[in-house]
């Protein structure tokens, strides 16, 4: 699969079918939608290509949202290859861009620079400077610059549409089972270890302090984890806290994992942490001993959480 950081792409490319979209999180939705492009490109035989922004537009227009992404981009594109994907067109999403009208994306961008022969996009589909462009411009200039533009249904589990947004809604809620089934997969973290104050370890559980970066927070509280470290095969279990340590008086997000059975310094590796379970919300307590007592509970708990089947 070939990427390509700008719309200036080689001639060979030019004349595919693309899809557009943000993407966030490769989920069954978008599935749908590669699914469905393959085997019209196949079909036409073309080339199928994906056109993407980084950053996220929402997160470019929102610099108060630093934690939104589903997956990171590096996780979406070896996804986008996963689904048959051949080639992407990663554009930068800057002010420069954010400020190119709905009909200059079309004429300038896509006619000019990719000229599809298929365009894929969901019926909600919205592009161009203050979002007025929509499915219906696009279907408008079909003619005009020889494309031809096909809508994809959204995919619904239990009567309603698979979204990022419902999906980080579930996350956020705590429940990471209808995330995962949403998504076809169980979702995960990536982030190095760094340095922490080493309080787990104070406690009786050494952890590993991961670093979030602009990853969606999931709902503060004890999870059931699996993790994988530096991209090793092996998996190990696990119990990860999310939360800001009240009992410490902490104000910052950290997550923490105790990985069963690990004893050696992790620091500056490469975790993948999957989470299969929420167990419980994050309190504060009275004592260092009560907060001792639960994490033996929680660790019990964790290792019961660890039944579902991780699917990678």
């Amino acid at each position: 699969m070939k990427i390509f950081n700008s719309s200036t792409i080689p001639k060979m490319y030019k004349g595919s079918s693309i899809a557009i979209g943000n993407f966030d999180g490769v989920h069954k939705g978008h599935q749908k939608v590669f699914r469905k492009s393959k085997k019209f490109s196949k079909r036409r035989k073309l080339k199928f290509g994906i056109l993407t922004f980084s950053p996220l537009p929402v997160m470019f227009f929102n610099k108060q949202i630093k934690n939104h992404r589903l997956s990171s981009e590096n996780q979406k594109f070896k996804l986008f290859k996963k689904y048959g994907v051949d080639f992407v067109i990663n554009i930068k999403f800057n002010r420069n861009f954010s400020k190119i009208n709905a009909n200059n994306f079309i004429k300038n961008v896509i006619y000019k620079k990719i000229n599809p022969k298929l365009i894929f996009v969901s019926n909600n589909f919205k592009f161009g400077n203050k979002r007025k462009g929509n499915v219906n411009l696009l279907k408008k200039y079909e003619q005009k610059y020889n494309y031809k533009l096909l809508k994809i249904s959204p995919f619904k589990y239990k009567k309603k549409i698979i979204s990022s947004t419902r999906i980080r809604e579930s996350l956020q809620n705590g429940h990471i089972d209808l995330a995962s089934k949403l998504l076809s997969r169980t979702w995960f973290i990536e982030g190095s270890v760094r340095k922490g104050k080493k309080i787990g370890r104070k406690l009786g559980y050494r952890t590993c302090n991961i670093f979030i970066k602009n990853y969606v927070l999931p709902k503060a509280g004890i999870y059931a984890v699996k993790v994988m470290i530096e991209s090793k095969k092996y998996i190990h279990n696990g119990v990860a806290y999310l939360g800001s340590r009240p009992t410490f008086k902490g104000e910052k997000i950290f997550l923490e994992i105790n990985i069963f059975g690990i004893k050696k310094n992790l620091y500056k590796k490469t975790l993948r942490i999957y989470f299969l379970k929420f167990m419980r919300n994050d309190r504060k307590f009275r004592s260092t001993a009560g907060l001792i007592r639960q994490m033996n509970k929680d660790v019990t708990l964790a290792k019961k959480g660890l039944k579902p089947k991780l699917v990678i």
